[in-house]
């Protein structure tokens, strides 16, 4: 039920994501969603779920084996094709709020964190900027993404050649510290 409803939220958009059209989309009456969602905000926290699975699969996975500036452009591409691809399910990760520390949703985050941090392994950042680090990798990728999902670039410079710029910047910062 998650998936269907995460490969509606992609077609629709989340804001469209309603129960009646994830009911018509699986061919079930919608109250019998109810056997397997508690509603709306438990689907979208489920999608967010499944999403930050995703995603931290994508950017892990792209990492593994590189270090430095090609860490660094592994997760970011990652990431943007993740949210480019999938802009319904990524939406639903935003301002969820983990209940507790072993929350599937804090679970999931700390997967995507820990895929950052092996970008970060790269570079010589001082144990008390990590942090912030890890903030402005997730501000950069998640800006350029969900500002490319929304149509944002309407200027007539390249996105791909911009995104890499901002690769090219990123990396030219995590270097200086």
């Amino acid at each position: 039920m998650v998936a269907a409803g995460a490969a509606l939220a992609d077609e629709v958009g989340l804001a469209n994501l309603t129960m009646g059209s994830l009911a018509e989309r699986v061919g079930v009456r919608a109250p019998s969603l109810y056997k397997h969602v508690g509603g709306q905000e438990d689907l979208n926290r489920r999608i967010a779920v499944l999403a930050l699975n995703e995603v931290a699969d994508a950017v892990g996975g792209a990492v593994q084996g590189c270090a430095g500036r090609d860490a660094l452009a592994a997760a970011a591409r990652a990431f943007r094709a993740f949210v480019l691809e999938h802009p319904g399910r990524y939406a639903a990760t935003i301002g969820q709020e983990p209940s507790d520390p072993e929350d599937p949703l804090a679970v999931a985050g700390r997967r995507l964190l820990d895929a950052f941090m092996a970008v970060l392994w790269g570079y010589e950042i001082d144990p008390a900027d990590v942090d912030h680090a890890l903030r402005m990798l997730r501000s950069l990728c998640h800006g350029f993404a969900t500002l490319q999902v929304a149509n944002g670039f309407q200027w007539s410079a390249d996105i791909d050649e911009s995104f890499e710029w901002l690769i090219a910047f990123a990396d030219r910062g995590l270097r200086a510290l």
